[in-house]
């Protein structure tokens, strides 16, 4: 983008207005979305308006909002300018994360640190809280991540272990879940061991696809450098050097999350990632997901992120499903509060 003149950009500051040049019209069409679709969805979410001049955009309505278009609109045409494509969900997501910056301006939301890098992609916080879940993880040996489905907790945690491995900072991936519906009694279930825990750790295999070619990920799992495991695997092991995640954490006993929490080593970063409404342990067992954060609060290099039906970043109407159960769960709970 080449920079506005200041006396021109003092006008549209004056008017109301904001301004933005791009250096390279080859890259407006994809910018502006079909029929300006791009720049449409903007308009509606911001309640701004729009208006294409050549190579030049004029923003104009409420100051915040304007701000945040010119915010996202600049980090979309920088995202081009890489090489890299832009859809519906980038622009919802370079939303929230110009709108979470300027209320946080702390938030380091479009640096390098604030990506992750797979063989297959870059991969980028989409809210404000995955933003922060991402610092965590850089920052802390142990991070919990909590909150409803579709936050991309357990993504990101996959895609912050595969840049780590990538770089040669851990030696292994291990990546586990409770499997509750089998009662752990995986020797009852037909098959061979990965016949017998892909059902239960299917979400884990499919990040791993989205970030590593087939031949990659089949060569990596079958030298042990990934390890995908139930919990119960792993009793009595020292995970030493390794990037070591525990998908759906809600699910363990406080015995089992005990075993697996004490089961990091030396160079080992963990993260522990879980809903704390959606518990399918037996009804009246005490979840080893709420045990935990109970008994570890307040100690050193341990970080909590928690999530809200706002950070859902799949299909907006999954944001809606989660806030309509949640909002069912608080009346009820009112209700028997009252009773």
């Amino acid at each position: 983008m080449s920079e506005m003149p200041p006396a021109i950009e003092a006008a549209y500051a004056a008017a109301g207005h904001s301004y933005l040049e791009f250096d390279d019209n080859l890259l407006l069409p994809a910018l502006y979305g079909e029929r300006d679709q791009h720049l449409d969805r903007i308009e509606r979410q911001l309640g701004v308006s729009l208006v294409p001049r050549g190579n030049r955009l004029a923003i104009a309505g409420p100051a915040s909002a304007t701000e945040i278009a010119h915010t996202a609109l600049s980090h979309l045409y920088e995202r081009l300018k890489r090489g890299q494509e832009i859809d519906v969900a980038a622009i919802d997501a370079a939303l929230r994360l110009a709108q979470a910056e300027g209320e946080d301006r702390s938030l380091s939301l479009w640096r390098d640190d604030a990506f992750f890098r797979t063989r297959k992609r870059r991969i980028a916080p989409r809210s404000a809280a995955q933003a922060h879940y991402v610092k965590a993880m850089r920052e802390h040996a142990l991070v919990f991540g909590l909150g409803p489905a579709g936050t991309g907790k357990t993504y990101l945690a996959v895609a912050a272990a595969i840049d780590l491995l990538m770089a040669g900072k851990v030696e292994r991936v291990i990546l586990s879940r409770p499997a509750v519906e089998a009662g752990e009694r995986l020797g009852f279930l037909p098959g061979d061991l990965r016949d017998k825990v892909d059902p239960y750790l299917r979400p884990i295999f499919d990040a791993l696809n989205d970030m590593l070619p087939a031949d990659q990920l089949q060569r990596r799992l079958g030298n042990g450098e990934i390890e995908v495991a139930p919990i119960a695997f792993m009793r009595g092991r020292t995970l030493a050097h390794a990037f070591v995640i525990l998908d759906e954490a809600q699910n363990t006993t406080p015995v089992q999350m005990k075993m697996f929490l004490t089961r990091l080593g030396d160079g080992s970063r963990m993260v522990v990632t879980g809903d704390p409404t959606q518990v399918d342990l037996p009804p009246g067992s005490r979840s080893g997901l709420a045990d935990a954060l109970e008994a570890l609060r307040g100690v050193e290099d341990i970080a909590t992120v928690r999530f809200t039906e706002k950070d859902v970043v799949r299909h907006p109407l999954v944001a809606r499903i989660v806030g309509a159960y949640e909002a069912r769960d608080r009346a009820a709970r009112g209700d028997e509060e009252q009773g």
